[in-house]
């Protein structure tokens, strides 16, 4: 596939060919096979046509991970329609942002999800949606097409319910809807994704068909998924890791995809215990939650692999405590679709571990010094730069942002701090905007989270910097107790004594229930932003003193 890219619609299509009748999606209350996956997204098809969807019209799609969702990213890719994920935790000024910076033409939305009341939401940011669209606030929006949560709710003049939408495609004929199929090239953009911006506003990535099936691809292969693999994903659908790395995994590889609408940690066990699940993914903080819950057993579950993005630490337990040998170690973001590198299920396991791992065939990875730009001897670290088929077309509508995130020589500047061995090898140790200066010394916050996830009492930990007159920046760290356990921060300040160099000790520590109130994205990482402002409230620290 790297060397003859396809479109989405042609990777579905192959598959439902070969895997016809099997199963291949399942959610609570959902089960699907190939067939009928296929013939409801032909059937959004049909109706995106209908209603005069155009090659490259935007269509946003807000809904909880399920069936729905699948129908409309593969309806709108087989009409050449460019589906743009939103959020299901974005408020209302995130959501009139996103919905007007992506020009969305037309939107597939819950009226309701997880108690959030979304019709409300959207009419709170353009009225006209309760006179007829489209209207002052977003111009672009001409249709709104509700996903009910229980029956035919009354909808505002503005909307249309999704029964009525499907209706329109009926009239749509086979020879028409092929054509519309065929007309799409892999150079056209599938998606645009927003980032999940746990250090700044999100920028929507565009990411073409070839990018993402490909990279699909290429994972599946380093994972070595097999068509009668049942992979269990929480990924959410509105993160590139839910649809590249989750949904069209499954689509390239043909094995059952399984999904939960939001991560119940109970669920999610159970889920991967009844449907006897072979494959999982996640980082590390949903791999802790897991293992940590009480009602966790390792004999609970069939798992062979899978991918994480996770340290050594985590890395190990996932191999020791659950029992799951053969995990992957990812590393990517939303511009390289997402995945950059994935070590090899038949590595090594200390390799795998690391994260040390080869670019995918086709791309290319370097890390060189951030202030010269000079490629770095093996084993320095600077920042980790791509190029190749997995790499972004550019962000849409900031031509100034695009024409910063790559090197003149055309190079994706990754901003993550990297090393590189001298066999091609390479792996990300930390973000470049993330590392602190503590009195002239750098120091990594993934380095200090990995030495407090080694203590038996801990969980989950997270790291920030906050602000010192002497030293400029100190440490400062959460962490999670395992069920059952307490922490006493005097007896853990002398055990990172014990264990790191004194510049890299948190000056500060904190233990926390969760990171739930303090701020996560919708892929479940800790937003550091909001945690070094919680820092500096937590701990009655200013910017430029303590």
């Amino acid at each position: 596939m790297i060397g003859h890219p396809v479109t989405l619609g042609q990777a579905l299509q192959a598959t439902v060919q070969q895997r016809n009748l099997a199963e291949a999606f399942v959610a609570p209350g959902e089960r699907r096979t190939w067939q009928q996956l296929w013939h409801e997204a032909d059937a959004v098809a049909r109706a995106l046509h209908a209603s005069g969807v155009a090659p490259g019209d935007h269509i946003g799609v807000l809904l909880g991970n399920g069936a729905r969702w699948l129908s409309a990213f593969f309806g709108c890719a087989m009409v050449g329609a460019v589906t743009v994920p939103v959020n299901t935790r974005f408020k209302a000024d995130e959501l009139a942002w996103c919905l007007r910076q992506a020009d969305v033409s037309r939107l597939i939305m819950a009226d309701r999800f997880l108690d959030i009341d979304f019709l409300s939401m959207l009419a709170g940011v353009e009225p006209a949606l309760q006179q007829g669209l489209p209207g002052s606030a977003l111009p672009g929006l001409r249709e709104v097409v509700v996903v009910p949560a229980d029956g035919e709710p009354a909808l505002p003049p503005g909307a249309v319910g999704l029964s009525s939408f499907l209706a329109r495609g009926e009239a749509v004929g086979d020879a028409a809807i092929a054509d519309r199929r065929q007309a799409v090239s892999p150079d056209d953009v599938l998606l645009i994704q927003y980032t999940s911006g746990t250090t700044s506003f999100p920028k929507g990535v565009m990411l073409t068909h070839a990018n993402m099936v490909t990279d699909a691809w290429a994972v599946a292969q380093r994972i070595g998924v097999r068509a009668e693999d049942r992979y269990f994903s929480i990924r959410p659908y509105f993160h590139v890791a839910g649809t590249t790395l989750s949904i069209l995994v499954s689509v390239v590889s043909g094995c059952c995809l399984l999904t939960l609408p939001r991560f119940d940690v109970a669920q999610a066990l159970q889920m991967l215990d009844d449907e006897r699940c072979t494959l999982t993914s996640g980082n590390d903080t949903i791999f802790l939650m897991l293992m940590g819950h009480p009602e966790f057993r390792r004999e609970r579950l069939h798992l062979r692999g899978g991918w994480a993005a996770a340290g050594v630490e985590v890395m190990t337990r996932i191999r020791d405590e659950m029992g799951v040998h053969a995990m992957c170690n990812a590393y990517g973001q939303s511009e390289a679709s997402p995945n950059v590198t994935m070590t090899a299920r038949d590595d090594p396991f200390e390799l795998r571990a690391a994260g040390w791992s080869h670019p995918h065939p086709g791309t290319e990875v370097r890390v060189v010094d951030p202030d010269t730009g000079e490629r770095c001897p093996p084993l320095a670290r600077g920042e980790i730069q791509v190029r190749g088929w997995n790499v972004m077309k550019g962000y849409y509508n900031l031509p100034e942002a695009t024409a910063k995130a790559f090197t003149p020589d055309g190079w994706l500047r990754t901003g993550d701090l990297g090393e590189q061995d001298d066999q091609g090898r390479i792996r990300m140790v930390g973000r470049l905007k993330d590392m602190l200066r503590v009195g002239g010394e750098n120091v990594a916050p993934a380095e200090v989270e990995e030495v407090l996830l080694s203590h038996p009492a801990i969980t989950l930990a997270q790291v920030v910097g906050v602000p010192d007159a002497r030293l400029g920046e100190v440490v400062a760290a959460f962490v999670v107790p395992r069920e059952g356990q307490s922490l006493d921060t005097d007896a853990l300040h002398a055990w990172c004594r014990e264990r790191m160099a004194n510049f890299k000790v948190p000056r500060f520590l904190a233990v926390v229930d969760s990171f739930e109130s303090i701020g996560m994205t919708g892929s479940s990482k800790v937003q550091k932003n909001k945690l070094r402002a919680h820092a500096l409230q937590r701990f009655g620290l200013t910017e430029g003193q303590t």
